[in-house]
């Protein structure tokens, strides 16, 4: 049976590490409440954790949740997966590709549409620049 590797820092880690990963093993509420002794027995320790657990992002964080790109990657995978039958997968297959086609159009629409507003904008701005310039040089 190997370590997990909270317990393999535990087992190798100096005792910074090793309290580290007891106190992840036990969750929040542990880091809380050494937080709240340190600030009991000695001030700037409870500071020093607090610091730590926003820096560590450990006082945030919650333990179960997925950054964006892990859970995209996890439906990608599950998305490609078979499901053992074909003719679900040939339809799954084909309904991926048709909205993969679908999205690109729709990108393709709306950088069109970027382009005409941005083009909209600067002949607006010609115009009104033309028309600034205009009354300068009737006067001359």
């Amino acid at each position: 049976m190997t370590p997990a590797p909270a317990q393999a820092v535990a087992m190798t880690g100096s005792w910074l590490a090793r309290t580290e990963a007891w106190l992840d093993a036990r969750g929040r509420g542990a880091w809380i409440a050494v937080m709240v002794l340190g600030f009991i027995f000695f001030w700037p320790i409870g500071l020093a954790l607090l610091a730590y657990m926003i820096w560590s992002k450990r006082m945030f964080a919650n333990r179960n949740a997925m950054t964006c790109g892990a859970r995209r990657a996890r439906h990608a995978s599950a998305a490609f997966r078979s499901s053992g039958n074909a003719a679900f997968d040939a339809y799954k297959a084909d309904m991926l590709r048709r909205l993969e086609d679908e999205q690109s159009a729709f990108e393709e629409f709306l950088e069109r549409l970027r382009e005409a507003k941005d083009k909209a904008e600067f002949d607006q701005f010609m115009e009104d620049r033309s028309k600034r310039e205009a009354p300068k040089s009737d006067d001359a």
